[in-house]
């Protein structure tokens, strides 16, 4: 004799639930559950080699600032070098000529930085109105032109500059030939508005790939919005600045803050190529000055104890950046 309990009955039903491809909903749960898992195990898998590449590029390099407590020379290695401490950094507020150096080298940094701030309006403006091009032909060529120039070296920039505005470039050899000037104009070889004119091959360089983005923000507005304003009666330029232009703001926001936070990073190629016995006070950058201590100055050590600082302050500003976003926009970039 068979006795049936109500639990033996509960799984019955389960079980010929299950034989009809119909789970109850805590199995149902258990399922996606580890579905979800598997899935985002996979996820994980997938962003492991990038997360290799950051901790080697990032990460391990941080193992240098060792140096900044040694008075490194490299012929007696790590090892065979005396620890001097804090010797460096101590020496770099202690010296007023090093001080006056230094301060010399932050204005030019954030001079340099604050007008790349001021012009970062510039790759929005330039998308705004390359999308408003109804020619198709004509949109990509424009796009692809000025893209091209992000993926040439500093190095190839400065020889179209020299070729142009060298003392026998195209620029003077056309303007003495038509009579304009009677001796060349060094337009390399001296430092005024050398500030601006860093500022202007920067936008040369990088304005079309800047745009990228912001035209990759504008394929993801509603066509709909377009459409709406047009039947309320808006013209072209209405609809770019009541539509385009403030679906762009927080792409921008972003981008403004995340510069704002790279104030001290100005990279040091583009000065490199560019400086001269003629302009080096005033293009001296953060990033080139580090340079030209640790391998023109022989002194890997002072120059790794100034990086050190450089990327202390640098984090410093990115989450000071990032509380100010937090507050001001409710959102925060990290």
């Amino acid at each position: 004799m068979t006795i049936t309990t109500p639990t033996s009955v509960t799984r019955t039903v389960a079980e010929q639930l299950d034989q009809k491809g119909e789970r109850s909903p805590r199995a149902r749960k258990r399922l996606e559950k580890r579905a979800g898992g598997r899935k985002s195990f996979g996820m994980f898998l997938v962003i492991v080699p990038f997360l290799v590449l950051v901790f080697l590029f990032s990460y391990f390099p941080l193992y240098g600032w060792i140096y900044s407590l040694y008075d490194y020379k490299p012929a007696l290695g790590l090892e065979g070098s005396e620890f001097v401490g804090l010797q460096w950094f101590q020496l770099l507020v202690s010296s007023p000529t090093q001080m006056a150096q230094i301060g010399q080298v932050l204005l030019n940094t954030l001079a340099i930085s604050f007008l790349g701030i001021l012009t970062s309006i510039l790759p929005l403006a330039f998308a705004v109105f390359l999308n408003e091009v109804r020619t198709k032909w004509f949109r990509n060529a424009v796009q692809t032109l000025t893209t091209l120039p992000n993926f040439i070296s500093w190095v190839l920039v400065y020889m179209i500059a020299f070729s142009l505005f060298s003392s026998s470039g195209l620029v003077n050899n056309v303007l003495t030939d038509f009579g304009v000037i009677t001796a060349p104009i060094k337009f390399l070889d001296t430092s005024d508005n050398i500030w601006l004119v860093m500022t202007l091959w920067s936008i040369w360089k990088g304005l079309g790939w800047g745009a990228i983005i912001y035209l990759a923000a504008i394929s993801g507005i509603d066509p709909s919005m377009y459409e709406s304003a047009r039947i309320d009666g808006a013209g072209r330029f209405q609809t770019m600045w009541y539509i385009t232009v403030p679906a762009l703001m927080p792409t921008y926001l972003v981008l403004l803050l995340l510069s704002v936070a790279n104030l001290l990073n100005n990279g040091m190629e583009q000065y490199f190529v560019f400086q001269n016995a003629f302009n080096m006070q005033w293009i001296q950058v953060l990033d080139l000055y580090v340079y030209n201590i640790g391998m023109t100055g022989n002194s890997l050590s002072m120059a790794t104890a100034i990086g050190m600082l450089k990327s202390i302050i640098s984090v410093i500003l990115l989450f000071t950046v990032n509380g100010i976003a937090k507050r001001v926009r409710g959102e925060a970039i990290v």
